[in-house]
């Protein structure tokens, strides 16, 4: 795995000190051959033994192992370096600009994919696809988040899962109240911090459902309440750009869980397929 792709899946989890680190690095990835521990520390007015921790928590062995790690990747990568270097002065243009955002945006991905082991997509799969056997699958997101709970919604139920969406907590909490064991609920929030969530999933344990947040790779309450959590790591200073790399990155996770629901049964793969055969017909004219 690339290191700086190491860095990213991990900065979310970093403390204050460490993401000043890990921003360095990431920013300055071509120069950091010609800086020593030290001189890094200086550079970020923290100690040398802050440096030194950093790289340890990431694996390496210390500083010169990370270096040469960077190193090797920038060597690797094709024009990873022109690219890199435009991505951080944000001057891109043409092909550049369109290279530079499809490589931040497959950082984003695998670093995503990285922190949701199989087991996890699994379990998720698995809860899915038993509630929409015999039960039902709750699913809301407010604001932004509500864009992929609504998509995710609709796979959802062209694969004959009766799913419950809803962008309204009042509602929700409605709804809720019909929930049962063998339930699950599917909770968007970036940020994993709205207090409306957090109480509408209590609830929806005190029925005995299951939940499930998608939230980004930070620690968060809704994080610490799902029963199961799928994880977005995507991270970039530029406000235009990091919307960008999470909605990217997210919409490949649920893609994933997607389609190990469509493959994980027969009869789910062809009530899809006669779904959308319905779908095409009534827009036939």
């Amino acid at each position: 795995m690339s290191p700086l792709v190491k860095i990213r899946s991990e900065r979310d989890r970093m403390s204050a000190v460490e993401r000043r680190i890990a921003d360095f690095v990431l920013d300055n990835a071509q120069l950091l051959r010609d800086y020593s521990s030290q001189q890094l520390a200086n550079a970020l007015g923290i100690s040398q033994s802050s440096v030194v921790k950093f790289t340890q928590k990431l694996g390496f062995k210390g500083y010169p192992d990370l270096k040469y790690s960077v190193g090797e990747a920038i060597a690797r990568a094709d024009n990873g370096d022109d690219d890199e270097a435009a991505a951080q002065v944000g001057g891109e243009t043409g092909e550049s600009l369109a290279g530079s955002l499809w490589r931040r945006k497959s950082e984003a991905e695998e670093a995503t994919r990285l922190i949701n082991p199989p087991q996890t997509l699994a379990a998720v799969a698995a809860a899915i696809g038993t509630a929409g056997r015999s039960g039902k699958v709750f699913i809301i997101g407010l604001g932004e988040d509500d864009i992929p709970a609504r998509s995710f919604a609709l796979k959802l139920s062209l694969l004959g899962i009766l799913t419950v969406h809803n962008f309204d907590t009042a509602r929700m909490t409605a709804n809720v109240s019909a929930a049962g064991p063998g339930d699950v609920l599917v909770v968007f929030s970036e940020h994993g911090n709205h207090p409306a969530l957090g109480k509408i999933s209590r609830y929806f344990r005190e029925r005995r459902g299951q939940v499930i947040s998608v939230t980004r790779h930070t620690a968060n309450p809704l994080r610490t309440l799902a029963d199961v959590a799928l994880l977005v790591s995507a991270h970039d200073e530029r406000p235009y750009i990091q919307p960008l790399l999470y909605q990217s990155a997210l919409q490949h996770l649920l893609d994933v869980v997607f389609v190990r629901l469509c493959e994980g049964d027969d009869a789910r793969h062809a009530q899809l397929v006669a779904n959308l055969d319905r779908i095409q017909q009534m827009l036939e004219p």
